[in-house]
């Protein structure tokens, strides 16, 4: 059975509506898509660290109670478990503070056992720190060098601009590992000063990974793909209570799809059907809609049910 293995952060979403909080939940970007995915039935692993704290203790039982593997989220005792606060706007798009105590120099962990095929979920900050570096290449080394499928989600945001530079090298070690490639518009404004899909597909994207989706908010999905395959997608409309994790269950919903349709990194690597990438793009559509239609930051229990049973 393919399993999809996450790497990334914890963190506690505190979420506020007219500066008063309304709810607060375990989050972070990978762990969004990981627990939809886990709620969809995938088998799902999560490497990570948080604080042997109150919070930390209720992140662990939350991933263990939607079906996730969490043997490999280290519990540090001397750290808090970090927080962010979620500030929703009359869109319901969201505006963050971070609070994060971090006074270990590496994370440990031992690597979680990886086949050909199996998914590899990383990106954000997380995947480009230099504090954990060696530690993080070293895991997505040897997943690739198994022959799994490595989606990599840049999720590069204004707080980190100032650091694009000195980050650049990481950045490229990270895409040129990449089987798939996912950014947003923002993404590549703050690290390029560039949004047009085809001017970053092929000055920036293309030489290192062949496979690449822009995100652009409301605006059509743009595909760039091996094959000279280029595809535009309208974006669906839906009444978002919260847009906290839409590009997260994107994430989810398009893996979701290449399990579901059985494709491997051979067939990425050497070029799939257009018909094949727009399954995929839809799978993302719907996971990061149902998303988006509650206060949470990944897809509900039912809606995994019944993801399940398809």
């Amino acid at each position: 059975m393919r399993k999809v293995i996450g790497i990334g952060e914890t963190v506690l979403d505190i979420i506020f509506r007219d500066n008063q909080p309304i709810g607060a939940y375990p989050g972070g970007s990978t762990f969004n898509a990981i627990i939809s995915l886990g709620r969809s039935g995938v088998d799902t692993t999560f490497i990570s660290e948080t604080g042997a704290d109150r919070v930390g203790n209720n992140i662990i039982s939350f991933l263990h109670e939607n079906g996730v593997h969490a043997e490999h989220v280290y519990q540090y005792p001397d750290t808090k478990s970090p927080l962010s606060l979620a500030f929703l706007n009359e869109r319901n798009d969201a505006e963050y503070v971070f609070y994060k105590d971090h006074p270990h120099d590496q994370i440990d962990f031992d690597y979680p056992e990886v086949h050909a095929d199996d998914i590899v979920l990383f990106g954000s900050y997380y995947a480009l720190n230099p504090v954990i570096r060696q530690q993080v290449y070293g895991f997505l080394q040897y997943a690739h060098e198994q022959g799994a499928i490595l989606y990599y989600d840049v999720n590069f945001r204004a707080a980190h601009a100032n650091d694009a530079v000195k980050l650049r090298s990481n950045l490229l070690e990270n895409l040129e590992l990449s089987t798939i490639v996912r950014g947003s518009h923002e993404d590549f404004q703050v690290l390029y000063k560039q949004d047009d899909p085809d001017v970053l597909y092929r000055q920036e994207i293309s030489f290192y990974c062949k496979n690449f989706i822009c995100t652009r908010g409301e605006a059509p999905i743009a595909l760039r793909a091996q094959g000279d395959i280029a595809r535009s997608y309208e974006v669906e409309r839906v009444e978002a209570v919260s847009t906290i994790g839409a590009g997260d269950n994107f994430n989810a919903g398009f893996i979701f799809g290449l399990i579901r349709e059985r494709i491997t990194r051979a067939q990425l690597e050497h070029g799939i059907a257009a018909e094949q990438w727009d399954r995929l793009i839809a799978y993302g559509q719907q996971f990061s809609a149902a998303c988006c239609k509650s206060i949470f930051n990944y897809i509900s229990p039912e809606e995994g049910k019944r993801m399940k049973e398809l």
